[in-house]
């Protein structure tokens, strides 16, 4: 119950990479969504994802799950 409650409080980024797929937790804003990059924002940083057949597979207020060849992540 302890890490459920964590999870829900968190306000803390998180990107997890597993099989081709980027998770982003916490986030502020996406400001650009192309199939070859995406620039999602947190506390005015940016988190830029470059690569091939970039696409959302899920998005919600806070989290967002990323499809495709990524190829780079800057921070």
């Amino acid at each position: 119950m302890k890490r459920i409650k964590e999870y829900l409080n968190s306000n803390s980024l998180e990107l997890h990479y597993k099989n081709s797929m980027l998770n982003v937790v916490c986030y502020d804003e996406i400001l650009l969504l192309t199939d070859e990059k995406i620039i999602i924002s947190k506390d005015k940083k940016q988190i830029v994802i470059k690569g091939e057949n970039l696409t959302l597979l899920k998005l919600l207020d806070n989290e967002v799950l990323i499809q495709g060849v990524i190829k780079v992540m800057e921070l």
